[in-house]
C-alpha cells in the first residue's frame, strides 16, 4: 500500500513539475509560441476549411439523402448511387448559392457602398444650408461645419491609405501570391471535405474506436455528448438562420415596394444579407438604408426606420420562433454577449459562430446543473 502511494505520489509530483516547466516556457517564450502557433495553424488552415466546407455541405447532402428515393434504396442501383449523386447535388447546390451571391447581393452591395460615398457628403453639405439648421444650431458652429470640405477630407483619407501601401508592385505581388494561397487553400479544403463525406460513416466509426481504446468509457459519452450537442446547436442554427435571412430580405423588399420606398432593391438584399448576424445585423442594415433614402426625402427615412421597427417586431414574434424555434435555446442577454465577444475576436465570422458555440455551452451548462441538483435531492 505504501509503495503504491509512493508511486502515486510521484505521479503526481512529475505532472506537477511538467506542467510548471510548459507554463515557464510558454511565458518566457511568449512571441515564439504565438508565431509557431500562427505557423501551425496557416498549415492546417486548409484543412480547417474542408472540415467547415464538409459540414455545410453534409447538411445538403442529409437533405437529398432523405428524399433520394427513399422507398427504393433497398435495391442496389439506388444504394451504391445514393452517395455520390447527393454529394454531386450538394456541391452543385452550393455553387449555385455562391454564384448567386456573387452575381446578386455581392453587386448590390458594392452599388449600395458606392452609392453612400457619393450622395452622403453633398447631403450634409446640402443639410449645413437648409433653414432648419441655421435655427437649430448657433452661427459660429454652422460656419465651422459648412466650412468643411468633405469630399477634400475624404480624398486626403483615400491618398494616405494607398500611401501606405508602398509600391504597387510589391502590392500586385502580394495580391497574386494571396489569390494564388487563397485558390489552393480553396482547392485543398474542396478535396478534403469530399474525402470526408465520402467516408464519413467509416471515419465515425474510426473515431469512435480510437477513443475506446485511449479514454475511459466516462469521457468517452461526454465528449461525445458534447459533440452532439454543438452539432444539433450549429446544424438547427445555420438552416434557420438563412431561412429567417431570406424570409426577412424579401418581406422587406415587398413591404419597400407596396410604400414606395427608393432603392427597394439594394436596401432589400442589404437587409436580408446583414440578417445573418444576429441580433445587430437587421438594424445595421436598416441604418444604413436610412442612411440611404435620407439622400431622397428625411421623411420616408422617418417612415421606412418606422417600417423597419414593425417588421423586426413582427419577425422576432412570428416568424423566427416558427421558422428558427427553440433552435439557439439562449436567453437574449447571451445572445448580445456572443455576438459581441465574437464580434471583437474574430469579426463578423465570430458573430455567427459564436451565437451557437454559447448555445451549446449553455444548454450543456444547464443540462449539468439540473443534473446536480435532482442528485442532491435524492
Amino acid at each position: 500500500m505504501e509503495k503504491k502511494d509512493r508511486d502515486i505520489s510521484w505521479k503526481n509530483c512529475f505532472r506537477a513539475a511538467f506542467s510548471v516547466f510548459v507554463l515557464f516556457v510558454c511565458i518566457s517564450g511568449w512571441k515564439y509560441v504565438v508565431k509557431f502557433s500562427g505557423m501551425m495553424f496557416q498549415a492546417v488552415w486548409p484543412i480547417i476549411l474542408g472540415i467547415v466546407m464538409g459540414y455545410i455541405l453534409n447538411i445538403l447532402m442529409n437533405f437529398y439523402e432523405r428524399h433520394y428515393f427513399p422507398k427504393k434504396i433497398h435495391e442496389k442501383k439506388f444504394r451504391k448511387s445514393r452517395r455520390p449523386v447527393c454529394l454531386a447535388a450538394s456541391f452543385v447546390t452550393l455553387i449555385v448559392i455562391l454564384l448567386w451571391l456573387t452575381g446578386t447581393v455581392i453587386p448590390e452591395l458594392i452599388s449600395c457602398v458606392k452609392f453612400l460615398t457619393a450622395e452622403i457628403p453633398p447631403a450634409i453639405e446640402g443639410m449645413f444650408t437648409s433653414e432648419w439648421m441655421n435655427e437649430v444650431l448657433p452661427e459660429d458652429v454652422l460656419y465651422q461645419l459648412s466650412s468643411m470640405d468633405l469630399m477634400e477630407h475624404a480624398l486626403k483619407i483615400v491618398q494616405r491609405i494607398t500611401s501606405s501601401l508602398g509600391d504597387a508592385a510589391n502590392v500586385i505581388l502580394n495580391a497574386v501570391s494571396s489569390t494564388i494561397s487563397i485558390i489552393v487553400n480553396v482547392f485543398i479544403g474542396t478535396v478534403f471535405s469530399i474525402y470526408l463525406l465520402s467516408g464519413k460513416e467509416k471515419i465515425k466509426e474510426q473515431s469512435l474506436r480510437v477513443m475506446g481504446h485511449y479514454l475511459p468509457e466516462k469521457w468517452k459519452e461526454k465528449i461525445l455528448y458534447g459533440f452532439s450537442v454543438l452539432n444539433d446547436s450549429f446544424h438547427k442554427y445555420i438552416v434557420g438562420q438563412c431561412t429567417e435571412a431570406l424570409i426577412l430580405g424579401a418581406l422587406c423588399f415587398a413591404g419597400m415596394v407596396v410604400f414606395r420606398f427608393p432603392y427597394a432593391g439594394m436596401i432589400g438584399t442589404l437587409i436580408g444579407f446583414t440578417a445573418l448576424i444576429p441580433i445587430a445585423g437587421a438594424y445595421i442594415g436598416a441604418g444604413v438604408g436610412a442612411i440611404m433614402i435620407l439622400t431622397v426625402s428625411p421623411l420616408k427615412a422617418v417612415l421606412f426606420l418606422i417600417f423597419i421597427v414593425v417588421l423586426q417586431q413582427l419577425e422576432g414574434n412570428l416568424i423566427y420562433p416558427r421558422v428558427v424555434g427553440k433552435s439557439i435555446g439562449l436567453p437574449a442577454l447571451w445572445v448580445l454577449a456572443a455576438v459581441t465577444i465574437g464580434g471583437k475576436l474574430l469579426g463578423v465570422a465570430g458573430m455567427m459562430i459564436g451565437v451557437p458555440i454559447v448555445a451549446a455551452v449553455y444548454r450543456l451548462v444547464c443540462e449539468d446543473m439540473e443534473r446536480r441538483e435532482r442528485c442532491s435531492q435524492e
